[in-house]
Protein backbone atom coordinates (compact mmCIF):
# COMPACT_ATOMS: atom_id res chain seq x y z
CA UNK A 1 0.00 0.00 0.00
CA UNK A 2 2.84 2.45 -1.07
CA UNK A 3 0.19 5.15 -2.24
CA UNK A 4 -1.72 7.48 0.05
CA UNK A 5 -5.36 7.70 -0.90
CA UNK A 6 -7.24 8.48 2.12
CA UNK A 7 -8.57 12.04 1.82
CA UNK A 8 -8.45 13.32 5.95
CA UNK A 9 -4.83 11.84 5.57
CA UNK A 10 -3.44 13.23 2.06
CA UNK A 11 -5.15 17.13 3.57
CA UNK A 12 -1.98 16.48 6.36
CA UNK A 13 1.09 18.54 5.89
CA UNK A 14 3.83 16.27 5.03
CA UNK A 15 5.69 16.48 8.23
CA UNK A 16 1.86 15.49 9.96
CA UNK A 17 1.31 12.73 7.54
CA UNK A 18 4.30 10.76 7.98
CA UNK A 19 3.77 10.94 11.22
CA UNK A 20 0.09 9.67 11.41
CA UNK A 21 1.77 6.95 8.62
CA UNK A 22 4.31 5.71 11.05
CA UNK A 23 1.65 4.25 13.46
CA UNK A 24 -0.62 3.09 10.89
CA UNK A 25 -0.89 -0.75 9.62
CA UNK A 26 -2.14 -1.79 6.39
CA UNK A 27 -5.29 -3.67 6.43
CA UNK A 28 -8.51 -5.24 4.17
CA UNK A 29 -11.76 -4.64 4.36
CA UNK A 30 -13.88 -7.91 4.12
CA UNK A 31 -17.62 -7.28 3.24
CA UNK A 32 -20.05 -8.15 5.84
CA UNK A 33 -17.53 -7.59 8.45
CA UNK A 34 -18.64 -5.49 11.77
CA UNK A 35 -15.91 -3.20 13.05
CA UNK A 36 -18.03 -2.00 15.95
CA UNK A 37 -20.69 -1.88 17.92
CA UNK A 38 -23.38 0.65 19.49
CA UNK A 39 -22.04 0.73 23.50
CA UNK A 40 -18.81 -0.85 22.81
CA UNK A 41 -15.20 0.65 23.39
CA UNK A 42 -13.47 2.06 20.58
CA UNK A 43 -10.49 -0.50 19.97
CA UNK A 44 -9.46 0.91 16.32
CA UNK A 45 -9.64 3.53 14.37
CA UNK A 46 -9.81 3.10 10.15
CA UNK A 47 -9.04 5.48 7.44
CA UNK A 48 -10.86 3.69 3.98
CA UNK A 49 -8.55 4.06 0.99
CA UNK A 50 -10.84 1.90 -1.32
CA UNK A 51 -13.59 -0.06 0.31
CA UNK A 52 -15.97 1.75 2.08
CA UNK A 53 -18.25 0.96 5.41
CA UNK A 54 -22.06 1.65 6.16
CA UNK A 55 -23.29 3.05 9.76
CA UNK A 56 -26.56 2.03 11.26
CA UNK A 57 -28.19 3.50 14.31
CA UNK A 58 -30.41 0.05 15.63
CA UNK A 59 -33.62 -0.02 16.79
CA UNK A 60 -34.66 -1.84 20.14
CA UNK A 61 -31.73 -4.43 19.31
CA UNK A 62 -33.67 -6.15 16.54
CA UNK A 63 -33.61 -3.58 13.34
CA UNK A 64 -31.50 -1.38 12.01
CA UNK A 65 -30.89 1.48 9.54
CA UNK A 66 -28.08 3.01 7.38
CA UNK A 67 -27.87 6.80 8.36
CA UNK A 68 -24.37 7.21 6.76
CA UNK A 69 -21.16 6.46 4.74
CA UNK A 70 -17.29 6.14 5.12
CA UNK A 71 -15.03 5.71 2.67
CA UNK A 72 -11.70 7.48 1.33
CA UNK A 73 -13.34 10.76 2.34
CA UNK A 74 -13.61 10.25 6.08
CA UNK A 75 -12.77 7.74 8.84
CA UNK A 76 -14.14 5.45 11.53
CA UNK A 77 -13.65 5.96 15.07
CA UNK A 78 -14.08 10.16 14.92
CA UNK A 79 -15.50 10.31 18.39
CA UNK A 80 -12.20 9.57 19.74
CA UNK A 81 -11.03 13.10 18.78
CA UNK A 82 -13.90 14.59 21.59
CA UNK A 83 -12.59 12.98 24.19
CA UNK A 84 -15.43 9.73 23.78
CA UNK A 85 -13.86 6.16 23.54
CA UNK A 86 -17.48 4.35 22.83
CA UNK A 87 -18.66 3.43 19.85
CA UNK A 88 -22.03 5.61 18.42
CA UNK A 89 -23.29 3.21 15.70
CA UNK A 90 -23.26 -0.07 13.97
CA UNK A 91 -20.35 0.08 11.24
CA UNK A 92 -20.32 -2.92 8.73
CA UNK A 93 -18.16 -3.48 5.42
CA UNK A 94 -19.85 -2.66 2.78
CA UNK A 95 -17.36 -3.01 0.07
CA UNK A 96 -13.89 -4.91 0.42
CA UNK A 97 -10.88 -2.90 0.31
CA UNK A 98 -8.12 -1.42 1.36
CA UNK A 99 -7.81 0.63 4.62
CA UNK A 100 -4.90 2.07 7.53
CA UNK A 101 -6.25 1.37 10.71
CA UNK A 102 -5.03 2.74 14.35
CA UNK A 103 -5.39 1.36 17.60
CA UNK A 104 -7.17 3.60 20.00
CA UNK A 105 -4.83 4.68 22.71
CA UNK A 106 -1.83 5.21 19.93
CA UNK A 107 -4.59 7.43 18.18
CA UNK A 108 -5.37 9.32 21.07
CA UNK A 109 -1.68 9.96 21.64
CA UNK A 110 -1.31 10.84 18.28
CA UNK A 111 -3.73 13.59 18.22
CA UNK A 112 -2.01 15.24 21.55
CA UNK A 113 1.21 15.70 19.34
CA UNK A 114 -0.71 16.54 15.87
CA UNK A 115 -2.63 19.45 15.77
CA UNK A 116 -3.16 19.54 12.31
CA UNK A 117 -5.05 15.97 12.45
CA UNK A 118 -7.01 16.97 15.41
CA UNK A 119 -8.52 20.28 12.83
CA UNK A 120 -9.01 18.12 9.97
CA UNK A 121 -11.18 15.42 12.06
CA UNK A 122 -12.89 17.88 13.65
CA UNK A 123 -13.71 19.31 10.42
CA UNK A 124 -14.89 15.86 9.59
CA UNK A 125 -17.15 15.38 11.96
CA UNK A 126 -19.01 18.95 11.05
CA UNK A 127 -19.33 17.27 8.02
CA UNK A 128 -20.84 13.77 9.44
CA UNK A 129 -23.13 15.08 11.16
CA UNK A 130 -24.69 17.22 8.68
CA UNK A 131 -24.62 13.46 6.64
CA UNK A 132 -26.61 12.21 9.58
CA UNK A 133 -29.26 14.48 10.21
CA UNK A 134 -29.66 15.23 6.45
CA UNK A 135 -30.49 10.99 6.86
CA UNK A 136 -33.32 11.35 9.08
CA UNK A 137 -34.83 14.16 7.10
CA UNK A 138 -34.50 12.23 4.01
CA UNK A 139 -36.43 9.57 5.61
CA UNK A 140 -39.09 11.08 6.61
CA UNK A 141 -39.76 13.29 3.98
CA UNK A 142 -38.19 11.59 0.37
CA UNK A 143 -39.55 8.83 -1.38
CA UNK A 144 -37.94 5.78 -2.08
CA UNK A 145 -36.91 6.44 -5.82
CA UNK A 146 -34.99 9.50 -5.19
CA UNK A 147 -33.39 7.52 -1.93
CA UNK A 148 -32.30 5.13 -4.18
CA UNK A 149 -30.92 7.11 -6.28
CA UNK A 150 -28.91 9.03 -3.59
CA UNK A 151 -27.71 6.19 -2.30
CA UNK A 152 -26.39 4.61 -5.54
CA UNK A 153 -24.38 7.92 -6.06
CA UNK A 154 -22.84 7.96 -2.91
CA UNK A 155 -21.91 4.33 -3.27
CA UNK A 156 -20.46 4.89 -6.51
CA UNK A 157 -18.14 7.85 -5.10
CA UNK A 158 -17.05 5.51 -2.47
CA UNK A 159 -16.66 2.96 -4.65
CA UNK A 160 -14.61 4.93 -7.19
CA UNK A 161 -16.13 2.89 -9.81
CA UNK A 162 -19.42 2.60 -12.20
CA UNK A 163 -19.86 -1.16 -11.00
CA UNK A 164 -20.36 -2.62 -7.84
CA UNK A 165 -22.59 -5.41 -6.38
CA UNK A 166 -25.63 -5.11 -4.41
CA UNK A 167 -28.98 -6.99 -3.31
CA UNK A 168 -32.31 -5.75 -4.03
CA UNK A 169 -31.99 -7.47 -0.29
CA UNK A 170 -29.35 -5.22 1.14
CA UNK A 171 -30.99 -2.19 -0.32
CA UNK A 172 -34.38 -3.06 1.45
CA UNK A 173 -32.13 -3.49 4.55
CA UNK A 174 -30.12 -0.18 4.42
CA UNK A 175 -33.17 2.21 3.49
CA UNK A 176 -35.60 0.39 5.81
CA UNK A 177 -38.36 -0.18 3.28
CA UNK A 178 -39.50 -3.52 1.70
CA UNK A 179 -37.83 -5.29 -0.86
CA UNK A 180 -41.36 -4.79 -3.04
CA UNK A 181 -40.29 -0.95 -3.00
CA UNK A 182 -36.81 -1.26 -4.16
CA UNK A 183 -37.29 -3.66 -7.03
CA UNK A 184 -39.93 -0.95 -8.21
CA UNK A 185 -37.44 1.98 -7.73
CA UNK A 186 -34.67 0.57 -9.29
CA UNK A 187 -37.14 -1.47 -11.90
CA UNK A 188 -37.38 2.49 -12.79
CA UNK A 189 -34.12 3.76 -12.81
CA UNK A 190 -33.60 0.82 -14.88
CA UNK A 191 -35.94 1.58 -17.55
CA UNK A 192 -35.06 5.47 -17.94
CA UNK A 193 -31.38 4.17 -18.40
CA UNK A 194 -29.78 5.27 -15.54
CA UNK A 195 -28.65 1.91 -14.35
CA UNK A 196 -28.17 -1.51 -15.69
CA UNK A 197 -28.86 -4.50 -13.20
CA UNK A 198 -28.56 -8.01 -13.61
CA UNK A 199 -28.48 -10.50 -10.32
CA UNK A 200 -26.56 -8.43 -8.06
CA UNK A 201 -24.07 -6.52 -10.50
CA UNK A 202 -25.23 -3.04 -11.07
CA UNK A 203 -24.03 -0.31 -13.09
CA UNK A 204 -24.42 3.09 -13.32
CA UNK A 205 -24.95 3.56 -16.88
CA UNK A 206 -25.81 7.47 -16.83
CA UNK A 207 -23.84 9.47 -14.01
CA UNK A 208 -25.96 13.43 -14.81
CA UNK A 209 -29.59 11.42 -14.71
CA UNK A 210 -29.44 9.58 -11.78
CA UNK A 211 -28.17 13.00 -9.99
CA UNK A 212 -30.97 14.38 -11.25
CA UNK A 213 -33.21 11.27 -9.97
CA UNK A 214 -31.73 11.70 -7.01
CA UNK A 215 -33.19 14.00 -3.72
CA UNK A 216 -31.54 17.21 -2.90
CA UNK A 217 -29.46 15.68 -0.04
CA UNK A 218 -26.97 14.06 -2.30
CA UNK A 219 -26.34 17.59 -3.72
CA UNK A 220 -25.98 19.28 0.18
CA UNK A 221 -24.04 16.50 0.84
CA UNK A 222 -21.17 16.98 -1.72
CA UNK A 223 -21.36 20.96 -1.14
CA UNK A 224 -20.47 20.22 2.68
CA UNK A 225 -17.79 17.92 1.42
CA UNK A 226 -16.45 20.52 -0.67
CA UNK A 227 -16.94 23.28 1.80
CA UNK A 228 -15.17 21.89 4.97
CA UNK A 229 -12.72 19.32 3.70
CA UNK A 230 -10.70 20.53 0.63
Amino acid sequence: MATIENHLIELLPRKDRLHLLAICEPVQLVPGNVLCEPGKATRHVYFPIDGFISLFTLVDGTSALEVGMVGREGMLGAELALGVATVPLHALVQREGAAWRIGSRAFRRELAVNPALLRGINRYLYVLMAQLAASAACLRYHLIAPRLARWLLMSQDRAQSDRFRVTHEFLAYVLGVRRVGITAAAGNLQRNGLIEYRRGALKVLDRKGLEAAACSCYAEDRHAYAQFLQ
